[in-house]
């Protein structure tokens, strides 16, 4: 039986199953694809209110309570669906999953702008978030058909596309209705991952059959990983990572109104908010090309560090222009994150199990959005908003330790260190 070093070892060989030929013109595609949905999925944040009360509801409370519903519906059920889809994903191909989720968006979106009223609307974002996750399909794909030497630069592209999204998103949305209306900006996004829908299925490469041994038979999942100990901590730092990015939220407008003038207040609270995005999306291909030369472990627990250490000085603001900055500059730190967590789980599972980890890794991602906001009202509301800097760089800091500890622990079992007593890239990783 083979052992557990070995086993590991021998997730940093390309499996047979395996195609790098394609891998840039997937890549292409996936960004693309991924880039739409995301936009098509946070289009609606500037004029949801308004379509709630288009559709019959009047009362200013009840449309503010509608529009949380119906926007957190979809990433509820993302939450809950990710790692069912990444399971299939590995037994069936992922080519497949992805021509499923931007068919599903393309229809799903066109019919939200069909809605008769609130319940057809949060019933559609459900669906939404059941029939989507192109990004995170895309992810499964990049990660496990791009060569593992470029695997960071590419899944570092992609997290650039899918950030990119997010930030447009809210643009087109706050431009597109006063044009053609918001029924019309509902079916011109679903036309729009149509497109996507278009390039999938004729542009982009399936890889082999992944969810078979040699014998044909179709594989487990977690009973596959030798040391689980890795996967576990992505895991959790991808949820850090949303947890950090999120856990401002329900403060910053009433924090930037302590620090600027009333007539400013929502400028720069729009500033701050955009300012990590915008940080994380031109950090992240190259945090991912420098992680595949130095291992993406050691990027992850310098940006967590870095971030960590980032938010302290964002409690002693005195200027609106100081907490942008200080937000774009923890962006470009936790840019680094995403590509290097998806990475890491990439190399320390096998091929037929990589889709379902990295599904899991999703949804952990959508807890620490759900989780940062409550527990960042929350600590703002009972003990002050500088808490909520503070007790963010505490978890951040404390994520870097445990990773460190626990990349130092494997680093220190591995099998193969170099003569110079440096751990070689394939231990690195591990």
């Amino acid at each position: 039986m083979m052992d557990k070093q070995t086993a590991s070892a021998s997730y940093n060989t390309p499996p047979e199953a395996e195609e790098f030929t394609h891998w840039q013109r997937n890549l292409i595609v996936c960004v693309f694809g991924s880039f739409t949905t995301i936009v098509a999925m946070t289009l609606m944040l500037p004029f949801l209110p308004l379509y709630v009360e288009q559709l019959g509801v009047k009362d200013h409370a009840a449309i503010v309570q509608w529009s949380g519903v119906a926007y957190g519906a979809t990433f509820f059920t993302a939450a809950l669906t990710a790692p069912l889809w990444g399971r299939l994903a590995d037994l069936y191909g992922r080519k497949p999953m992805l021509i499923r989720a931007s068919l599903g968006m393309a229809i799903i979106m066109s019919l939200m702008g069909m809605a008769h009223n609130v319940w057809q609307l949060v019933g559609l974002r459900l669906l939404a978030g059941l029939l989507g996750g192109f990004a995170s399909g895309s992810t499964v794909l990049v990660a496990t058909q791009t060569p593992k030497d470029r695997c960071g630069w590419a899944l570092g592209v992609l997290s650039s596309g899918i950030m990119a999204g997010n930030l447009v998103g809210p643009i087109i949305g706050g431009s597109l209705p006063p044009l053609i209306g918001i029924r019309l900006t509902f079916l011109a996004s679903g036309a729009l991952i149509f497109i996507t829908f278009l390039a999938t299925v004729f542009f982009v490469k399936n890889e082999r059959h992944p969810g078979l041994n040699k014998k044909g038979k179709r594989r487990g999942s977690w009973a596959e990983i030798a040391d689980k100990r890795p996967t576990v901590a992505m895991l959790v730092t991808g949820m850090l990572l949303m947890l950090a990015n999120m856990s401002i939220e329900p403060i910053i407008t009433v924090y930037v109104a302590q620090v600027v003038d009333v007539h400013q207040v929502t400028f720069v609270a729009g500033l701050v908010m955009s300012a990590a995005a915008l940080g994380s999306i031109l950090s992240s291909s190259y945090l991912g090309k420098l992680a595949d030369r130095v291992g993406h472990w050691n990027v992850i627990i310098g940006c967590l560090a870095v971030a960590g250490a980032l938010l302290i000085p964002q409690a002693f603001v005195t200027r609106g222009w100081q907490l942008v900055v200080l937000r774009f500059l923890m962006g470009l730190a936790l840019g680094g994150l995403l590509p290097c967590v998806a990475s890491v789980i990439r190399h320390n599972v096998p091929a037929s199990v990589a889709g379902n980890m990295l599904g899991y890794s999703t949804s952990a991602q959508y807890t620490g959005q759900v989780v940062g906001p409550l527990a960042g009202g929350f600590v703002g509301g009972h003990f002050g908003m500088r808490e909520v800097f503070f007790g963010t760089s505490a978890l951040m800091i404390a994520g870097a330790i445990y990773n460190w500890i626990l990349r130092t622990g494997i680093a220190d079992k591995a099998p193969n260190p170099s003569p110079g007593g440096a751990v070689e890239p394939a231990a690195k990783e591990r």
